[in-house]
C-alpha cells in the first residue's frame, strides 16, 4: 500500500537522544534483578536515569521517591530496546558449532545492527568468534578506540578514508582494486607498519570485488606491495548473492569462480591465512562454503536469514532485541472516527484508541501502516491508520489500557510478541532492516551480564 505524503509537525520532545546504558551483573540500590529467560541466573537490565530524575529508590513510606503518583518511575524511558547479551553469546556459541572447523567473524556493522557494536562485539568474542567485521574504517576504529580486541576487518573502504589510523590500529582491510592496494601500501609506509589486507573477488554478486577480468592485477600488485614488505595477504574472500535460497545453482557457480581466484592468488605466491565466502545464510545451510572463515552477520543477533525455510527457533537461535514502548494516550472515540494522516483508518464501532509514542524517525517503517503488529495486555492488535514521524495509533477494542501500559513492537516470541520477521512482511522488507533502522533516540538497555572487558 503506498501513502501520501502528509505535513507533519517536526516539534520533538525535549528529553530525546541517543541513550544507551552500561552492562552490569548486579544491580544498583532500589533496582532489583529481573530474571531473563534463556539468560541463566539473575541478570539486570539497569536504564541511565532521565536528566532531571530524582535519585533514590521508591520511598515505604507513601511518598515518592522517583516515582510519580501514576506508578511509573521518573525517567523511566518512553520507549526501549532491550539487548539479551546472553542471546548474542548463546547464538554465536551456535554458529560456532556450525561452523566446524572454520573460525566465526561477528559482523558488528551499522552499529551491530542497532544492537549496539561495543557490548555485542564483545559478548560474541565471549561466544567464541574471533575475527569481528564491519562495513567502514570508522567504525573499526571505534571499536579499537573502546578496547575490543580480537582480528578485525573492514571491507567498505574508499580512498579519502584514514587507511593509515586503521594500519596503525591493526584494523585488517580489503582490497578489490589495484587502488586500494597503493592506499594500503602508502599507510603502511607512513605508519611503518606493514598492513593486513583481504583480496576481495567478484563472483557472482554484481557488487564489489575484482572482476575476473581484473583479479590478476589485482593479485600481482598485492604480491608486488607483499615482496616489498609493505602488506601481508592475510584473506581471500567474496559474497554470495542467493545463500538465502538454499539449493539455488548461483550458488554453487559462485563456489566454483571463488575457488578458482583462490587458486590464482596462490599461484602468484600468496599464502593468505583465511578464504571466506559465507554469511550468515550459508554458514547455517551451506557447509561447503564455509573454507576457513565464516561471516553471520544477522544470525548473531537471533534472526533467521532464511525465513521461508526456518524460523529463528527452528535453527537454534534466539533474537537478542525486544523493542517496547509505553502509551501515551489511551481514549475512547465513536464509530466512523478516523485516525491519523489521511484517515486511512476509520473506526467500525465505539472503541479504544492507544497512541504508541514510536514512529518512522525512531525506526518503524511508515510501509507497515496498517499493518505492524504490537502486543497489549496479552493480544496482538495492528497499528490502525498512518505511521507518523514520533507515533501511531492502535485500535484496542474494548481491552482495557491505561498510559503507560507496556506495548511490545517484536521480541523473542516468549510472551505471544511478534518478530521481528513479522514487522519484515508488514513493510515488505527483510528484518534485517527492522532491527538496523531502529534509530538513536530510543534508548538500549542491556540484559544477560557483561563480556569480559565491559566493566
Amino acid at each position: 500500500m503506498s501513502f501520501g505524503m502528509a505535513r507533519e509537525a517536526e516539534n520533538v520532545e525535549a528529553g530525546y537522544g541517543a541513550a544507551v546504558t552500561a552492562v552490569v551483573d548486579g544491580h544498583p540500590p532500589g533496582v532489583s534483578a529481573r530474571p531473563v529467560p534463556g539468560a541463566g541466573p539473575a541478570s539486570s537490565a539497569v536504564s541511565a536515569p532521565a536528566a532531571g530524575a530524582v535519585a533514590g529508590p521508591h520511598s515505604q513510606d507513601g511518598q515518592y521517591g522517583q516515582y510519580g503518583q501514576d506508578g511509573q518511575q521518573a525517567g523511566t524511558p518512553h520507549a526501549q530496546a532491550r539487548i539479551d547479551l546472553a542471546a548474542i553469546r548463546a547464538n554465536v556459541s551456535r554458529l560456532c558449532d556450525t561452523a566446524g572447523s572454520a573460525e566465526v567473524m561477528a559482523v558488528v556493522k551499522a552499529d551491530a545492527y542497532g544492537h549496539g557494536a561495543v557490548p555485542v562485539a564483545r559478548a560474541a568474542l565471549a561466544g567464541g568468534a574471533t575475527w569481528l567485521g564491519v562495513a567502514g574504517m570508522r567504525e573499526a576504529l571505534a571499536l579499537r578506540a573502546a578496547g575490543v580486541p580480537g582480528r578485525l576487518l573492514a571491507w567498505l573502504l574508499t580512498p579519502g578514508d584514514d587507511w593509515s589510523a586503521a594500519v596503525s590500529a591493526g584494523v585488517e582491510l580489503s582490497a578489490g582494486a589495484p587502488w586500494a592496494v597503493r592506499a594500503a601500501v602508502r599507510a603502511a609506509q607512513a605508519v611503518d607498519r606493514p598492513a593486513l589486507l583481504h583480496l576481495e573477488a567478484e563472483t557472482g554478486l554484481g557488487r564489489g570485488g575484482a572482476a575476473a577480468g581484473d583479479w590478476q592485477t589485482l593479485v600481482d600488485s598485492a604480491a608486488s606491495a607483499e615482496a616489498a614488505g609493505y602488506l601481508r595477504v592475510v584473506g581471500v574472500w567474496s559474497h554470495l548473492a542467493r545463500a538465502d535460497e538454499p539449493g539455488h545453482p548461483s550458488c554453487a557457480r559462485q563456489l566454483e569462480t571463488f575457488r578458482h581466484a583462490a587458486g590464482i592468488a596462490r599461484r602468484a605466491g600468496l599464502a593468505p591465512d583465511v578464504l571466506h565466502l559465507s554469511n550468515s545464510a550459508a554458514t547455517l545451510t551451506l557447509p561447503e562454503a564455509h573454507f576457513d572463515l565464516v561471516r553471520p552477520g544477522l544470525a548473531v543477533y537471533g534472526l533467521s536469514p532464511v525465513p521461508d525455510l526456518a524460523g529463528p527457533s527452528e535453527l537454534g537461535l534466539r533474537p537478542a532485541m525486544t523493542l517496547t514502548a509505553r502509551l501515551a494516550s489511551v481514549k475512547r472515540v465513536p464509530a466512523g472516527q478516523g485516525v491519523s494522516y489521511g484517515h486511512r483508518y476509520r473506526t467500525a464501532r465505539e472503541t479504544t484508541l492507544g497512541l504508541v509514542p514510536l514512529g518512522y524517525a525512531d525506526g518503524v517503517p511508515r510501509h507497515a501502516s496498517q499493518a505492524g503488529p504490537v502486543l497489549l495486555a496479552g493480544r496482538q492488535h495492528s497499528v490502525a491508520g498512518t505511521v507518523c514521524m514520533d507515533q501511531f495509533v492502535v485500535d484496542l477494542g474494548d481491552a482495557s489500557a491505561a498510559p503507560g501500559d507496556e506495548v511490545v513492537l517484536f521480541g523473542p516470541g516468549d510472551r505471544g510478541e511478534p518478530g521481528a520477521a513479522d514487522w519484515a512482511r508488514a513493510a515488505h522488507t527483510i528484518s534485517h532492516e527492522i532491527v538496523t533502522r531502529i534509530g538513536a533516540r530510543v534508548p538500549r538497555t542491556y540484559t544477560g551480564g557483561s563480556a569480559p572487558g565491559d566493566h
